[in-house]
């Protein structure tokens, strides 16, 4: 389904944050914070996870000049047991609150809402965006981090970040949401908890394919179309699935994948980055950014998420995915 917002929401601030691991990323001179604890000096891992929402939000609202009780609705998502970091993070936020879960595709599922509320006259400021936190997730859904388990050469690293937009009326200066694909379930089978990627990559093909076919768009009419996390072998599968499809060598080289760059070529990494904060953070500073500065002028931010759970994994059920899509332009 491609939503075409009328009123063309702006995003108006960022404010992306991370730990202590990411200032190995290839983008952490677009963070504007990077801690030393991963714990952001907190008791627990998801005490930790909270306050870095927190911050991050934070950081949206003092660029954006505006205070706490300007922003209509937050709108997020994490990883953890009923999202309870960014709970409690709304909590210190005070405002609307709505809830999202579609797993690393959250940071794009929130701003296509938030666009909604926007264009529908309901919001004038709506902070959207998601975060991840590397020993919390790590203990939901695969081992405990103390365990020491080896991971596959397919496995993929989850980021300790977080990634927030205000999103409000049009202005032409900021960049601005035009249109959105909200993406189907997609389950090819795969079962494997450590192959994210490949799990992930036929709902981005879909996605893409679906909102290119609506828009009467081909792949050259964006300067980018940048993935969330499908990883270095995820990126390689949706490449061959879109090559297969027509899609020709040169257009190909348009896609780009933040789970795949985040760490560089650091194979300590195994497959890339993961987690709801990967494509947060790297969407709503480094892509922003190159929005702004006139690098980009239309980009299709496109966010992947398996839709799987420990209970689940423990059923033996398949990794259900999906993806959705973000049209974002400086016309």
């Amino acid at each position: 389904m491609v939503i075409l917002f009328q009123s063309k929401p702006s995003i108006i601030a960022c404010g992306a944050v991370a730990g202590p691991l990411e200032r190995q990323s290839v983008f952490k001179s677009y963070f504007d914070s990077i801690v030393e604890d991963e714990r952001w000096n907190q008791t627990t891992n998801e005490q930790g996870h909270s306050k870095m929402i927190s911050e991050a939000c934070d950081i949206v609202i003092k660029k954006a000049n505006i205070k706490n009780l300007d922003v209509d609705f937050f709108l997020s998502g994490d990883l953890v047991n009923q999202m309870t970091p960014t709970n409690f993070a709304a909590r210190e936020l005070a405002c609307s609150f709505i809830g999202l879960f579609s797993a690393c595709a959250t940071s794009v599922s929130s701003v296509i809402v938030a666009s909604l509320l926007t264009d529908l006259g309901a919001s004038q400021f709506a902070i959207a965006g998601a975060s991840s936190q590397h020993n919390a997730i790590e203990r939901q859904f695969r081992y405990p981090i103390n365990y020491g388990a080896q991971k596959p050469a397919t496995s993929q690293w989850t980021v300790t970040a977080a990634g927030y937009a205000l999103i409000g009326k049009h202005k032409p200066e900021h960049p601005s949401v035009v249109a959105g694909t909200i993406g189907k379930v997609v389950d090819y089978g795969e079962v494997n908890p450590f192959h994210m990627g490949g799990a992930m990559a036929p709902a981005a093909f879909d996605t893409i394919t679906s909102h290119l076919k609506k828009r009467k768009q081909k792949i050259s009419d964006y300067d980018l179309i940048m993935t969330g996390d499908l990883g270095k072998i995820g990126l390689k599968i949706l490449k061959a699935m879109l090559a297969q499809s027509g899609v020709k060598q040169d257009e190909l080289q348009l896609l780009r994948d933040a789970g795949a760059e985040f760490y560089g070529e650091d194979e300590s990494f195994q497959a890339g980055a993961s987690g709801a904060g990967c494509s947060a953070s790297v969407f709503f500073s480094y892509i922003e950014q190159q929005l702004k500065t006139g690098r980009f002028n239309r980009v299709l931010l496109v966010a992947t998420g398996a839709l799987l759970s420990p209970l689940s994994f423990q059923q033996g059920e398949t990794i259900p995915c999906t993806a959705h899509a973000i049209e974002i332009t400086m016309e």
